[in-house]
């Protein structure tokens, strides 16, 4: 390879993931402050405020170390979750296609899963309230019970964790099959090839039906209103994000706005056929889309209440065999 492609090639991947970081500091308080606010007429928090600047407050915190059987992992999933969503949005610039099954839907598929699952292991790893030990013990049950299993109250958060990541994710991943199948390929490079070739898959019906499967299913993965089961202010209130501080907590306000931009790029790839790449026109679309996805899920949400299982259940099913309609007929 040419040292000018190389150079060429180093540029576009670094500044590409430059802009999305930027971009997605900035996504959470246009969703917070010119949506929520505004529909629910109330001033709201300034624009820099939850994705950028509530960051680099609590960079500046006291590190804590948390009560947990084992402190160094419980800190480090925040990180892990960072990183996975890095490499997905990684693996979707052009100049990486040559890494060859890391860009594809399925690599897609392993890391957005690997983002879920930390939430399970924040929750079991967790064992006090604001990383303080307290003065009686955290049980729900089993203190006076001998013979039932003991239960902390943090394994709800894992619980409900485990609930979302077995069974709330179908949707998107389902939607994330329908250019598969359309294009009979998992490669990213063959997706964008055939809707060079053929249209965007989104300009479909059933493509069109998986943009709709694959929205909710953006909503249900950041967990946001009313599909906000993991973090519900019932019995868990913060979820595993509860005991989280200093630099730990930054990670996890960095890691909402980077996978708000990230699966907006992944939609952009496979349902217009335009990646993302800063020395292209394409990265104005993807930025386009990481803005209009959160406007519109903030206008769902603001006037959403929070689903409970009797009412998640239901809907994701119904979403989720509506995205296997959209792809038996994106294979016919």
């Amino acid at each position: 390879m040419e040292a000018s492609t190389i150079i060429y090639s180093t540029a576009a991947v670094i500044g590409t993931l430059i802009v999305a970081l930027f971009v997605g500091l900035w996504l959470p308080g246009i969703e917070r402050k010119f949506v929520h606010a505004r529909i629910q007429q109330r001033i709201g928090p300034p624009i820099s405020s939850p994705g950028f600047m509530a960051p680099l407050k609590f960079f500046f915190k006291e590190t804590i170390i948390p009560n947990s059987p084992l402190p160094r992992l419980y800190n480090a999933m925040p990180l892990v979750g960072l990183l996975s969503i890095f490499f997905i949005l990684l693996f979707l610039i052009p100049q990486m296609y040559f890494v060859g099954t890391l860009a594809s839907v399925i690599a897609i598929v392993g890391l957005l899963k690997i983002e879920e699952v930390i939430y399970v292991f924040m929750g079991s790893l967790s064992r006090s309230i604001m990383s303080l030990t307290m003065p009686f013990p955290d049980i729900v049950k089993g203190a006076k019970h001998p013979d039932v299993p003991r239960s902390f109250l943090e394994d709800l958060s894992a619980m409900r964790a485990f609930r979302l990541i077995a069974f709330g994710s179908f949707p998107i991943y389902i939607a994330l099959f329908i250019p598969v199948a359309m294009a009979g390929s998992v490669f990213l490079s063959d997706i964008i090839s055939y809707q060079h070739m053929h249209g965007p898959v989104l300009f479909t019906l059933a493509g069109a039906l998986g943009a709709v499967v694959f929205f909710i299913g953006y909503m249900i993965l950041l967990n946001e209103y009313p599909f906000a089961i993991l973090k519900t202010k019932a019995d868990v209130i913060e979820g595993p994000y509860m005991e989280y501080a200093s630099k730990y907590r930054s990670y996890i306000y960095i890691t909402r706005g980077f996978l708000m931009f990230t699966l907006g790029a992944v939609f952009s790839v496979l349902f217009l056929g335009l990646p993302p790449n800063i020395l292209s026109w394409s990265i104005l679309v993807n930025i386009a889309v990481a803005l209009i996805f959160p406007i519109f899920m903030a206008m769902f949400s603001a006037f959403a209440p929070i689903f409970t299982f009797k009412q998640f259940y239901p809907v994701v099913v119904g979403f989720s065999l509506l995205g296997v309609l959209a792809v038996v007929i994106a294979l016919f």
